[in-house]
């Protein structure tokens, strides 16, 4: 479990009492009670108030907030208060600013506003985390540590740009080899001296987000910028493990977060945590799929759910209210994906600035008598029942699907074929087509272990780092099934296009080779043709933005092209590999299309639903010491009822339910316990 001091699913979220008086927080602390709350998240933004100047440090607010919370049986998630860098900083050690993209030197303001590669920004940040560490190393309240807050941005100053060169000795070691991987006899650009090297930005190599003439050199400063911030991430770490070596430390990540590789970040995380803000038309495919990755990059370990909004956000286009029951709808869909907290931003609404408006346990009238703090003094006692029944379960998945922050960045900044494709979209769609059956998926990166699973999926596998597609063979050959999809095996890991063929080194494996590859309009199609039936695939299925012309090398066709000059040309193939196949689809097919597809191919490999369920219930399921705890979703707006046939199991949240059958609320949750063996 995350803390022996408190053996529960926790409960609760960020706090704020420095926005307010005392009387206020006294009051706050009998609501928390009335909610079942037993976990704050302090210090997140008080760096100015912990260090009103260079010399000085004040704690002893810091000092009654904690023991006050912790009197009142409420446990804390400490952060380092590093998130946002005091006035006084920014006006005597400008380095500390960040310069955007176009050059322009950013004033104090706002927040992520921190070069990550000024060495005043790492001296303080530090030093406040050593002092915070060395303060509270033995206070029994805190069971968490959180270093800064929601990690992102980029910078393009002095600092960052000698920065960048030294990173680029470090991974390429002679310019020889950095020319070579950036290809820069195109257009001239070859360097003989580190210090011609600039940082690809729009006054240089690119124009707005995803436009650049150098694709090397493009991907280099993201995964740059991403090592920098971690690097500050780091010193935080090292700072309090030094002084609290069982410290338990993590930093909030933000799910599918562009600018940040949260595989690597999480080899550096004692336990993952993320903030969950799906908007009222987000699909619930998507946000299951966004905590499956979170699972995903510490390897399935259980995660915590660090922020979600009790109500509504503040931030987006269209802040709508979650109806009633989606909150606790919601949280248990996090803790059916792995997490084994649920907390929130935030215990109470802000009285000014750009969060007011931010949903909280705790609304602007400061009484329990709204809808909110009914539903979630409701979900409080619920987790009191369960106590530590979840806790440490694990889930068991024999489908994974490969995502890689390398392979998005590529994609995106890869100047053709469409500006279309999305890399985060086709993940999406396959893993859509497991969602919807409730087939439970897990998220791994290229270097995972991939031994455990029966069918691994690698949508747009552009970029094939070094060891992947050896790793994949020897998958298939051992009896896996591989699927991947068009525009893949195209380049190696510095964007330079693999030479002979695509798809390059997956070419073997795949029995193919694809000769063209044709950009269509958004308003153009193709149709997916099928030679022979696969189970209830069968028949004509529309495709369009990409369609590889492909020829066949020992590979079998399962469909064709039914358009255009390529007509009759393979779209579907299927190539046996030692014990096992490897799938290659062309082209991207309708949602029938891959929902078809993905159901033959987990039905052959034998990978089952957790159970059948209507449209709109989810079903998950978590395992721990041969019991398996059954989490029944209702997303929808009316009542559902599941089939559980002979299925022999106890209702945790209501002990008096028996039968073989179960209805569900709408937007309602049950959760089930069963014996399992897997």
């Amino acid at each position: 479990m995350i803390s022996s001091k408190l053996p529960k699913i926790f409960y609760g979220g960020d706090y704020n009492p420095e926005q307010w008086d005392q009387q206020t927080h006294q009051e706050d602390l009998q609501l928390f009670k009335q909610a079942g709350i037993d976990i704050a998240t302090v210090n997140v933004f008080s760096w100015a108030r912990n260090q009103p100047d260079e010399v000085h440090y004040q704690f002893e607010w810091l000092d009654q907030l904690i023991d006050s919370l912790y009197e009142s049986g409420i446990y804390t998630c400490l952060a380092t208060s590093t998130a946002a860098h005091p006035a006084w900083m920014a006006k005597k050690y400008p380095d500390v600013l960040r310069t955007d993209k176009d050059g322009r030197k950013r004033k104090f303001g706002g927040r992520h506003n921190s070069c990550p590669n000024s060495p005043t920004y790492r001296k303080y940040s530090t030093e406040i985390a050593s002092r915070l560490a060395e303060r509270y190393k033995d206070h029994p309240a805190i069971v968490v540590w959180h270093v800064s807050n929601e990690y992102g941005g980029d910078c393009y100053c002095d600092n960052c740009e000698r920065a960048f060169r030294v990173w680029l000795k470090k991974r390429y070691e002679t310019l020889d080899a950095l020319n070579t991987a950036w290809n820069t006899s195109f257009w001239g650009h070859t360097f003989y001296d580190w210090d011609e090297i600039v940082l690809p930005s729009n006054l240089s190599e690119e124009w707005g987000d995803d436009n650049t003439n150098f694709q090397g050199m493009s991907l280099d400063y993201s995964r740059f910028n991403s090592d920098s911030m971690l690097e500050c991430y780091q010193l935080e770490y090292d700072a309090i493990k030094t002084i609290v070596p069982e410290a338990l430390i993590t930093t909030n990540l933000m799910g599918f977060f562009k600018p940040l590789d949260y595989f690597k970040w999480a080899k550096q995380m004692d336990i993952i945590s993320w903030d969950n803000y799906p908007g009222l038309d987000t699909p619930v495919s998507y946000t299951a799929l966004a905590h499956d990755l979170m699972r995903g990059i510490k390897n399935g370990d259980p995660f915590i759910l660090m922020e979600q909004t009790p109500s509504q956000q503040n931030w987006q286009a269209y802040n709508s209210l979650k109806r009633p029951g989606v909150m606790r709808l919601w949280s248990y869909q996090a803790v059916a994906h792995g997490a084994d907290t649920i907390m929130f931003f935030q215990l109470r609404r802000s009285a000014g600035a750009c969060e007011k408006f931010h949903g909280a346990v705790i609304e602007h009238v400061g009484h329990s008598n709204t809808r909110v703090f009914r539903e979630t003094a409701s979900l409080g006692s619920e987790l009191q029942t369960l106590g530590d029944t979840l806790l440490d379960s694990r889930i068991e998945s024999k489908v994974a699907i490969l995502f890689d922050w390398d392979n998005w960045w590529a994609i995106e900044k890869s100047s053709g074929p469409t500006i279309a494709l999305k890399y985060v979209d086709q993940i999406h769609k396959y893993y859509k087509a497991f969602y919807d059956r409730n087939v439970q998926v897990d998220v791994v990166g290229v270097d995972s272990d991939l031994s455990a699973y029966e069918l691994v999926i690698a949508p747009v596998l552009y970029m094939v780092k070094p060891g992947l597609a050896d790793k994949l063979e020897q998958f298939t050959q051992n009896g896996g099934t591989f699927v991947t999809t068009f525009f893949s095996g195209i380049v190696g890991e510095t964007d330079l296009v693999a030479l002979g063929g695509y798809p390059g080194e997956l070419r073997k494996l795949l029995g193919i080779w694809v000769e063209e590859t044709d950009a269509l309009l958004p308003t153009m199609r193709n149709q997916i043709v099928m030679d022979t039936p696969l189970g209830d695939l069968n028949g004509d299925y529309e495709c369009g933005m990409l369609c590889d012309l492909l020829h066949t090398e020992g590979a079998e066709v399962l469909a064709h092209y039914g358009d255009d000059f390529y007509k009759g040309m393979p779209v579907l193939t299927r190539n046996t590999y030692g014990k096992g196949e490897a799938w290659y689809i062309a082209s991207d097919g309708e949602e029938a299309f891959i929902d078809g597809l993905m159901k033959f191919i987990a039905d052959q490999k034998g990978i089952q639903p957790v159970l059948d369920t209507p449209a709109g219930v989810e079903a998950g399921r978590r395992v721990k010491n041969g019991e398996q705890f059954i989490f029944l979703l209702n997303h929808n707006a009316e009542a559902a009822t599941v089939e559980l046939h002979d299925l022999q199991t106890t209702n945790l949240l209501d002990p008096h339910h028996t039968g073989s059958s179960i209805e569900i609320p709408a937007r309602g949750s049950v959760i089930l316990s069963a014996s399992y063996s897997s």
